[in-house]
């Protein structure tokens, strides 16, 4: 299991991903957004988006939880 969390305050710009999606390391999930600059969020392990805590337009917090991979 991986938890994907924020590294920078940022918007959420846009969900790419939905829970019981596959991803392979290095695809997408979320992208942020961030003093004009969209930052994508890379799965950083290949599986299952077991959960995602964010939605567009939330405003994150560096460490908060993003998402779940399994």
């Amino acid at each position: 299991m991986a938890e994907v969390r924020a590294e920078m305050v940022a918007n959420v710009w846009q969900v790419v991903v939905s829970e019981g999606d596959a991803v392979d390391e290095g695809d997408t999930l979320v992208i942020l957004e961030s003093m004009k600059m969209e930052i994508p969020v890379l799965a950083e392990d290949s599986g299952v988006v077991a959960q995602l805590k964010v939605a567009e337009g939330d405003v994150i917090q560096e460490g908060d939880l993003i998402a779940v991979i399994e």
